[in-house]
């Protein structure tokens, strides 16, 4: 039980989280063809806003990130107008520069906004464990965390699947060039690629939120392992970041159980250094991804 309670369950929350994040990581990069790495700052953004809401209204945090996500969509759609679309023809490598621009741009303005001090949505409340048969032990706030995970996951499915934007938007990751030829909207596409990545980036940092606390750091902190989820699924494959989300939250929990002996097998503070090794051997042994992604 103590393996469940405290290493297999965080990782699959972790895991989730990150699933969130490293979709929309996928879409922007299938669709407009670049590693958008500003995309921890709308994790960033989108928790705070939340943070805002919930101090305005008094509402549970998840009662407000409905109106969250719409107003962190609206903030990406006025970063891709202002900052990404005028080098939307542009080699690829002067678009990333500008991405590490925004970033550093949309973490001062909330440190700006915000201030530089930690957060918590609890506020000062201690939340204790559901306790089940045989020891297991539950927070109710992971259990809404995978559960609205899953539900959002699913949601992105019905979109790409079923809907004719997102048909649009697969044909347009396939070839933008035939997507225009044959009368598809690229630029509603592009649109629509930026609502989703930040619905979901917001949503991914609400959880991390509910899960520890805010701070100012956290959206540059999950950049790596988002991205590695990214490319162990697969970049540009939206159900491949899923995947490599999971792969990658429940890597870095169980990297500090103690299989060998009593003592821990990494320390937990070499976390990230799971992520960064999951990425660099996917990239050497497979870089296509599990579920074949484009290759950098």
């Amino acid at each position: 039980m103590e393996f469940i309670n405290f290493y297999l369950l965080p990782g699959i929350v972790l895991g989730s989280i990150y699933a969130l994040g490293a979709i929309g990581v996928s879409l922007v990069f299938g669709i407009l063809r670049f590693a958008n790495f500003a995309h921890g700052e709308l994790m960033l953004i989108g928790a705070y806003i939340t943070y805002s809401l919930f101090q305005f209204t008094g509402l549970h945090p998840l009662a407000v990130l409905p109106l969250a996500m719409v107003l962190t969509s609206f903030i990406a759609l006025g970063i891709d107008h202002t900052f990404y679309k005028p080098f939307r023809n542009s080699k690829t490598t002067i678009v990333i520069v500008a991405s590490f621009g925004i970033a550093l741009m949309a973490r001062s303005a909330v440190q700006i906004i915000w201030g530089v001090d930690t957060f918590s949505y609890s506020s000062g409340r201690i939340e204790m464990p559901i306790v089940l048969f045989g020891g297991l032990r539950i927070f109710m706030k992971h259990v809404w965390i995978v559960s609205c995970s899953i539900g959002l996951m699913l949601c992105i499915h019905t979109i790409l699947s079923y809907t004719r934007i997102g048909k649009a938007m697969r044909a347009m990751s396939d070839s933008a060039e035939l997507a225009r030829l044959t009368g598809i909207e690229t630029e509603k596409v592009v649109r629509a690629t930026w609502i989703l990545g930040a619905s979901l980036a917001a949503a991914a940092g609400v959880f991390l939120g509910l899960d520890s606390h805010l701070h100012s750091m956290m959206g540059f902190y999950m950049l790596l392992p988002m991205f590695a989820a990214a490319i162990l699924g697969g970049i540009g494959q939206p159900y491949g970041a899923m995947v490599g989300g999971l792969v990658v939250g429940l890597a870095e929990e169980l990297s500090s159980y103690p299989w060998l002996g009593d003592s821990p097998l990494l320390p937990p503070a070499y976390k990230a250094g799971v992520a960064f090794a999951l990425m660099v051997l996917m990239l050497l042994w497979r870089p296509s991804g599990l579920f074949r992604g484009r290759v950098f």
